[in-house]
C-alpha cells in the first residue's frame, strides 16, 4: 500500500468516526427536544392544577443545589433585608 493509500484509508476511519459522532450528538440533540416539550407539559399541567410554576422552577433549581450554599446566600440575603429595613 503506498502512503497515498494509507492516508486515505485513514481519511475514511477518522471521516466515519466523526460521522458516528455528529450522529450522536444530533441524536442526543433530538432528546433533548423531546424532554424540553415533556417539561413544558409537565408545567402546563401543574399550571392547570393552580400551581405556581415560577415557584416550581426554584424549587427544582433549589433541590440541585448544596444545603449548605443555599443557607449561605439565604443568611446573606436576610441580612441585606435588615441592612434595609425590610
Amino acid at each position: 500500500m503506498t502512503d497515498t493509500a494509507t492516508n486515505a484509508e485513514s481519511y475514511r476511519v477518522t471521516a466515519d468516526e466523526l460521522r458516528q459522532f455528529i450522529e450522536r450528538i444530533e441524536r442526543l440533540d433530538a432528546e433533548k427536544k423531546d424532554l424540553a416539550e415533556q417539561q413544558k407539559e409537565v408545567m402546563a399541567e401543574a399550571k392547570g392544577r393552580g400551581y405556581d410554576t415560577k415557584v416550581i422552577r426554584k424549587v427544582v433549581a433549589l433541590r440541585k443545589r448544596d444545603q449548605n450554599d443555599i443557607a449561605e446566600e439565604e443568611a446573606v440575603l436576610e441580612m441585606y433585608k435588615e441592612a434595609l429595613g425590610m
